[in-house]
């Protein structure tokens, strides 16, 4: 069973996500809230697996409201707003739904949830310092010290360690949530390096070794800040 909790200001948008839970039966409606404050206190409760949030709500709309949560759940965006996607993925969403969406494409998002929530899937094993990702074939260990940096390609993820360059289609963000954010920095929309392997920073390019990767705007300030260099 999935417990799910519906955030939306709008009752007739409540109204059919709900109906939409109803047809599957292992999702189970653990609350409904008309905006973000409300769910905060809900989900300070426990037990919510799964949000479906809306982004364009009084206060403090979706895309803040779930990057102030230390321990979010599994998240799918709801909004009439397509514009507000790029923010939505960079926050790891599970997925985006834009209304009006139909059953179908509301089956295939929350499938996607399921999957992830699946112990069968969860492939990290952070007491042991390491995570299992499947390339050519195999399950292959990798030890988090030992992994430089990952890069997204696509419908892959290219894992950089010091021994080897593996190929996963476990895609950028579930490998984003499995590593330890302690070690772990992301610098680009798809690079993210072990920075404490980082060997010089030069302009918009840190090195790992002989690897180059690219610094974004956008991320550069929280980078800095996280390696211990303060702003220019």
């Amino acid at each position: 069973m999935i417990n799910c909790l519906i955030v939306d200001d709008e009752p007739v948008a409540r109204s059919i996500i709900r109906t939409y839970c109803g047809h599957l039966p292992f999702l189970h409606i653990a609350g409904e809230c008309g905006h973000a404050l409300e769910a905060k206190e809900r989900l300070a409760e426990g037990g919510i697996d799964l949000l479906f949030l809306d982004i364009h709500m009084p206060v403090l709309n979706g895309v803040g409201f779930l990057s102030t949560l230390k321990d979010a759940p599994l998240v799918i965006f709801t909004t009439a707003y397509q514009e507000y996607a790029v923010n939505a993925f960079d926050l790891t969403a599970c997925d985006y739904l834009l209304k009006p969406f139909s059953l179908e494409r509301f089956i295939v998002a929350v499938d996607k949830a399921k999957e992830k929530l699946s112990p069968v899937s969860k492939v990290l094993s952070g007491e042991a310092g390491h995570f299992f990702i499947k390339a050519e074939s195999k399950q292959i260990r990798v030890v988090f010290q030992d992994c430089m940096y990952a890069e997204a390609q696509g419908n892959y993820t290219k894992v950089v360690t010091q021994n080897a360059t593996l190929q996963t289609k476990l895609s950028f963000s579930d490998l984003i949530a499995q590593l330890p954010p302690d070690l772990f920095i992301r610098v680009h929309r798809s690079f993210v390096v072990n920075k404490f392997l980082i060997t010089h920073i030069e302009g918009n390019r840190v090195f790992i070794g002989k690897n180059e990767i690219p610094v974004a705007v956008n991320y550069r300030e929280a980078f800095l800040k996280s390696v211990g260099i303060k702003k220019d």
